[in-house]
């Protein structure tokens, strides 16, 4: 799709299309609609990540309990979002062996008692071992710091999920 299609759509289909760029936030989408018209993929983006870094900090963390736990419990009961299914699965995380899985709920659940949201890592930059790594290794930042990189990571996610709608190149994000 183009970016003539984006700016001609109606409010109803943009945030249908758009309403999972940002982890289950069509309010996002719902927002950013009314910024157009947009010039390309980068004005879109830009206004999707503005968005979400004018919003206080409480929204920031609810942007981020909306991602679910890596390979976690909706993984197993099949309600991950149809783009964290595609994502997962395309680091591994819906393989794991019984001992893998264990281990990553046991870091899942100390990240989400340690921060208050879950761990959020854009899985198609990583695979199961490397996601099990960088979670073990941002368990020991700083609230702050972690708040900032978790957010970082939802902007590398919604930067491939637009790249994805427009086809876009993600290596020129």
């Amino acid at each position: 799709m183009d970016i003539e299609k984006v700016n001609s759509m109606d409010f109803g289909e943009f945030v249908d299309v758009f309403g999972n760029v940002i982890e289950r936030c069509p309010l996002i989408a719902a927002a950013v609609w009314s910024q157009r018209p947009f010039s390309d993929l980068e004005d879109l983006k830009k206004h999707f990540f503005a968005f979400i870094d004018a919003l206080p900090q409480s929204g920031q963390e609810g942007i981020l309990r909306c991602h679910p736990d890596l390979a976690g419990s909706e993984l197993r009961r099949g309600t991950l979002t149809a783009e964290s299914q595609r994502e997962q699965s395309g680091a591994g995380l819906t393989t794991l062996g019984a001992d893998e899985r264990l281990r990553l709920e046991e870091l899942n659940a100390r990240y989400r008692a340690r921060f208050g949201f879950p761990f959020v890592l854009a899985a198609r930059f990583s695979d199961r071992a490397a996601a099990s790594r960088e979670l073990e290794r941002r368990l020991l930042c700083p609230s702050a710091q972690e708040l900032r990189t978790a957010l970082g990571e939802v902007k590398k996610i919604g930067s491939l999920r637009l790249a994805d709608l427009l086809r876009a190149d993600p290596a020129k994000l």
